[in-house]
């Protein structure tokens, strides 16, 4: 067996903070953890076609052999639907903005990014060559104060929905504020993709900013129900992405049948309107509903409840799977120490009995 001792301090360390983690399976409990939130992806409600060729792979980056019809289609159909110039999809949300981070700023250029951005953001800037500074989080003025400090081409960068808070970014605000100070807004709509707005257009274009904004990601592995992602923009950036973002030209094209799933979700969750409006109704209640524990204000599927201190949100955690509730705890450090928490997904697929039970544990 290969000696690889110097890998288990770091190991023993995690267990001493009692944040070890572990795979574990969902064992036919009912969701409140899954970002399935039109129920998708639980409801097989997608298929492929049977005539597509090369189905189960694409042969090879889209540079190279990996480039089809039925993908370029696809890219045409998504910006139609999202009202942008060009769309250019990625093999997943995580590779769109480590290319599209990585590549677009450069040295000389200032990245200025909420402080509660996803990891594949942070990533993503920390392989770029520009500077780059965090700001707290939804603090307009702490953006305004970094924004005056800066040079080069600067880049904004934040998401419309926050995945461990559940809350929105203030857009028109920072929109107005990239005008003042000539900046590039880059937005990440992983958990508004197929939620937020009439179609689930998400928040950009629910508001009608979407020619206020340099850059929009949307991934397709949440409510879209299936996998990959779509980096939007204008030409010029799609362009720029096919020549510069590694993360894509390094990359084996998705397949087809892959494909195929995607532009058949841009079918179907437009339509999901009554799936919409009962996930709100879930959202209200829980909301209102009181509990034994501080929760965060969140009008999204997202929903926080504060339980303090890794040993104490296990504990509340698996009390919960003991009552056939999937609800997972999120410990530090993934979280800063003392914001431990139960991060509650909602569903259209779950009833209102359900939430009750989940309230009434939590009483």
């Amino acid at each position: 067996m290969y000696n690889d001792d110097f890998l288990k301090n770091r190991l023993a360390e995690r267990k001493e903070q009692n944040a070890f983690r572990t795979l574990r399976l969902p064992d036919n409990k009912i969701d409140f953890c899954s970002n399935d939130y039109l129920g998708i992806a639980t409801n097989a409600q997608l298929s492929t076609s049977h005539n597509l060729v090369s189905a189960h792979g694409s042969a090879g980056s889209r540079l190279l052999a990996g480039n089809y019809e039925l993908i370029e289609e696809t890219e045409k159909q998504i910006a139609l639907f999202h009202q942008a110039d060009a769309a250019l999809i990625f093999n997943s949300g995580y590779d769109a903005n480590l290319g599209l981070l990585s590549c677009v700023p450069q040295k000389g250029d200032t990245i200025i990014y909420d402080f509660l951005c996803h990891a594949s953001i942070r990533d993503g800037i920390r392989l770029s060559k520009a500077q780059s500074f965090a700001f707290l989080h939804n603090n307009l003025n702490d953006l305004e104060r970094r924004l005056k400090l800066v040079s080069g081409n600067i880049f904004v960068v934040t998401e419309s929905v926050f995945s461990m808070d559940g809350d929105f970014c203030p857009l028109e605000e920072m929109i107005q504020l990239c005008k003042q100070y000539n900046a590039h807004l880059i937005i990440d709509e992983a958990h508004a993709t197929g939620v937020v707005g009439e179609k689930g257009e998400g928040l950009v274009q629910h508001l009608q900013l979407q020619n206020e904004v340099f850059a929009r990601v949307h991934t397709f592995g949440k409510a879209t129900g299936c996998h990959g992602a779509v980096v939007l923009g204008s030409n010029y950036l799609r362009n720029y992405l096919i020549n510069f973002a590694r993360s894509f030209i390094y990359s084996t094209a998705l397949p087809p049948a892959a494909i195929k799933v995607i532009a058949n979700s841009y079918v179907l969750f437009p339509t999901m309107k009554k799936e919409r409006e009962h996930l709100q109704k879930l959202i209200n209640y829980f909301q209102s509903a009181n509990i034994a524990y501080p929760k965060l204000v969140s009008k999204t599927p997202i929903q926080v409840v504060i339980v303090s201190g890794n040993t104490e949100v296990k504990r509340v955690a698996d009390l919960l799977q003991n009552h056939h509730l999937d609800v997972r705890p999120i410990l530090y450090p993934t979280v800063p120490k003392g914001s431990e928490r139960l991060r509650i997904v909602l569903h259209s697929f779950n009833s209102i009995e359900e939430v009750a039970l989940l309230v009434r544990l939590l009483s």
